[in-house]
């Protein structure tokens, strides 16, 4: 088991650069089909030994080799913890109890769904955008995915329309918050994106993740407000907050809303 989620994890550090290209590229309006991988400071074309994922960059002390210019550490940052989110979604899978087809076919679907929300996760974080372009393919592969299990007949009516349900219920909350704070408490980014995390989690997993944004928002506003490094009316960024609390309800949401329950029966 260690040596199969070392591979995945190995594999997550590879894709996190590749994700990290993508969404300099995107952003930039280059096109990421074609060219090799240059530095962003003095465009100079990259060499393998200049990709290796983490090792490069501690190998460089987060520097260019070319033109001494610094390396972010959004680099290595995301590369690591696209290789956690892909061991995650392969425990999810291992943990499913399908068969190995079902459960090759499932891993699949979370390691694209994982690479599509680190790439949300980047953008709202450094320039507080959620793009339309990618939370539109993910939506359209949950879609895809959903009515796959239920034309196979792996999901019932009342469970495909449990995830329809969980998805406009979510949305609806937080459309409601931004209509009454007329957009100054969220982006409408965040409605959609609230919406794809209710099609993807389905109930009550996208409640546990809700609950667990607002925590870690809370928590990391205040610490923010508090060291004075943001003040009461400085904008931040609540993808972020969405996302991480997606990846926690993933593994943990039916445990954690189980344990809440314990509380009150």
């Amino acid at each position: 088991m260690f040596f199969e989620l070392s591979i995945i994890f190995v594999f997550g550090l590879v894709i996190g650069s590749f994700l990290n290209c993508m969404v300099y590229r995107l952003n930039e309006g280059i096109s990421f089909v074609s060219g090799r991988s240059f530095c962003p400071a003095c465009k100079h074309t990259l060499a393998w030994y200049d990709l290796v994922p983490v090792f490069s960059f501690l190998f460089l002390k987060g520097k260019c080799r070319y033109c001494g210019g610094k390396i972010s550490w959004q680099y290595p940052i995301v590369e690591i913890s696209t290789g956690l989110a892909f061991v995650l979604a392969s425990l999810t899978a291992l943990n499913s109890q399908l068969s190995i087809a079902s459960s090759l076919l499932l891993l699949a679907y979370l390691l694209i769904i994982s690479s599509l929300l680190i790439m949300i996760f980047i953008f709202d974080l450094k320039w507080f955008i959620i793009p339309d372009k990618i939370l539109s393919i993910a939506v359209g592969v949950v879609a895809v995915f959903h009515l796959y299990n239920f034309f196979s007949g792996s999901y019932t009516q009342s469970q495909a329309l449990g995830f329809l349900f969980s998805a406009l219920w979510a949305c609806d909350f937080f459309l409601a918050i931004f209509l009454l704070t007329k957009g100054k408490a969220m982006g409408f980014g965040d409605v959609k994106l609230a919406f794809f995390m209710g099609l993807f989690l389905g109930w009550p997993k996208i409640a546990v993740a809700l609950f667990l944004a607002f925590l870690i928002g809370a928590i990391i506003g205040s610490t923010l407000i508090v060291s004075k490094k943001k003040g009461w009316r400085s904008e931040i960024p609540f993808g972020p907050f969405l996302i991480a609390g997606l990846f926690i309800a993933l593994v943990w949401g039916s445990d954690i809303f189980n344990f809440y329950l314990g509380f009150l029966y």
